[in-house]
């Protein structure tokens, strides 16, 4: 197979906002990353692993040219220290431990300083899943399958049968090639004069928005408030929406800010995002749980704090398609600014089930962290002692803690 990732810019847009309040402010924390395919049915041969570990290597030879730190210095909120750090970063195959010990057939582990292992996530799920894709199927049939479907969802909205408002395309981790998500979202900007009621505002691949000359999209991950709340002992992780408000707000004052909500729930989420988190940051974002109640939710804690929810975003971008994003956006335009992140259902729907497959951080500074989302099932920790821990402090914060 040709070369998967090109470019160090080959990820998503959140990887450079939380790479730089990594390295101005937890340049020493080290943590591990671990692979999970949820999908109980698949199998990765020998020969794919060995694909996927020949493609982790050509990663491992890129570093950044002067023509793409230019562009990331021309980002408002990248400050030039973190430039001149990213011209002598390249990704290190030694953090690397890729084998075919678990059921699925792959076993991934990256260890190493929180610098590092954070920006491998995307790419190194990108390659799995194109690997897969191209050595499991008959590709070529794929992605005239994946064409076809693109057209006919990009006439949804052209017909105003859909509409969505201002979205984002979010497919990298999970898209069926680089050939096709590149495909993807040349089509669907442009067709944005021909939309009814939706505008494709851009794409979280910095890589294609560097070469359309599209916005990059993303703020923070759930690797930002495990690891900045869970990953100092001194902090009691109930308490880690704050700990990671706070650092984000040190790095960036009010640019660059769509919070997330639901690493330890939502509820405790909103324990901390009081009068200044909120008036600070722009918007908040949904990534599980029941979408029609997490954003009534977010409109009644705005109004409590007499903010005007109008002029916040609520960002979708949990599992979405044209047509969940419809309802949703019919649901609260003109209560609050509505936009969505909208990944595999653009860059990966075809006639094969796409990989639902994950790289979480399991471990910060040698402890334990782990998430706890607002539904049963997107949680990952290699230790259920701690999760019980974790569950226990929340709970305990939510029954005693008065506002």
């Amino acid at each position: 197979m040709e070369r998967i990732i090109n470019s160090l810019l080959e990820t998503d847009m959140y990887k450079f906002s939380m790479g730089q309040a990594i390295y101005h402010q937890f340049s020493d924390y080290k943590t591990t990353w671990s692979f999970r395919c949820r999908n109980t049915d698949v199998r990765f041969t020998p020969e794919m692993v060995k694909e996927i570990d020949r493609q982790v290597r050509l990663y491992c030879d890129l570093m950044f040219n002067e023509d793409e730190l230019e562009y990331l210095n021309n980002i408002k909120w990248i400050k030039g220290s973190y430039v001149d750090f990213l011209r002598l970063w390249h990704p290190r195959y030694e953090d690397f431990t890729i084998s075919e010990d678990a059921d699925c057939g792959l076993k991934i582990e990256t260890r190493g300083t929180w610098l590092n292992t954070s920006m491998y996530e995307i790419p190194l799920l990108a390659i799995v899943n194109e690997v897969y894709f191209r050595m499991s199927g008959d590709y070529p049939s794929l992605l005239a399958s994946f064409k076809e479907r693109l057209d006919a969802k990009i006439q949804k909205l052209v017909s105003g049968e859909l509409n969505i408002g201002n979205f984002s395309e979010f497919g990298l981790r999970r898209r069926l090639s680089g050939e096709a998500q590149e495909i993807a979202v040349v089509k669907i900007t442009e067709a944005n004069p021909s939309y009814k009621e939706s505008h494709c505002v851009g794409t979280s691949n910095v890589y294609l928005a560097k070469k359309y000359n599209l916005m990059p999209s993303g703020t923070m991950a759930h690797e930002w408030i495990m690891c900045v709340g869970q990953g100092n002992h001194k902090h009691n992780p109930a308490y880690s929406n704050w700990y990671a408000l706070d650092a984000w707000v040190k790095e960036y004052g009010v640019l660059n800010g769509i919070a997330l909500t639901d690493t330890i729930t939502t509820d405790c989420f909103l324990r901390d995002f009081k009068l200044t988190f909120a008036t600070l940051f722009s918007g908040v974002r949904h990534d599980s749980g029941d979408p029609v109640e997490w954003g009534e939710k977010l409109l009644k804690h705005y109004e409590a704090l007499g903010i005007d929810a109008k002029t916040k975003t609520l960002l979708f971008s949990d599992s979405l398609d044209f047509e969940r994003a419809s309802m949703l956006y019919e649901h609260f335009k003109g209560r609050a600014k509505v936009a969505f992140g909208i990944g595999t259902y653009i860059s990966n729907d075809t006639y094969m089930e796409p990989l639902n497959i994950v790289m979480k951080t399991t471990a910060c500074n040698a402890m334990d962290v782990a998430k706890i989302s607002d539904v049963a099932g997107k949680g990952m920790c290699n230790n259920e002692q701690y999760v019980h821990y974790l569950n226990r402090c929340i709970q305990w914060r939510m029954n005693n803690q008065v506002d």
